[in-house]
């Protein structure tokens, strides 16, 4: 099952920056999910990106988990988010279709 209206993925990749957020709708549910293919991925590939949970941020802003790589790692993290996204059933970012 494709999870992309559940999850919504975004990249964004700059010199010595890179990123993934995964929006949801806050659901304990999900956030295990994302949590549990995190921590399977960062086992996998032995690498230690900074990752923010601000799922049960108060103060209103959208449901999210934050997936930071910077400096030297980040030419390897587009493998990590690549594995994210399939242990999560994602096939689609936002941010895939180019609009002219």
């Amino acid at each position: 099952m494709n999870m992309c209206k559940e999850i919504v993925a975004n990249i964004k990749m700059e010199e010595r920056y890179s990123g993934l957020s995964l929006v949801f709708d806050g659901s304990d549910v999900l956030r295990t999910k994302i949590g549990e293919a995190i921590d399977i991925v960062t086992q996998k590939t032995k690498m230690t990106p900074t990752v923010f949970d601000n799922s049960q941020n108060p103060k209103g802003s959208k449901p999210a988990f934050y997936i930071e790589f910077s400096d030297e790692v980040q030419r390897e993290s587009g493998y990590f988010f690549e594995l994210v996204l399939r242990e999560l059933n994602i096939d689609k970012c936002i941010n895939d279709v180019i609009e002219n």
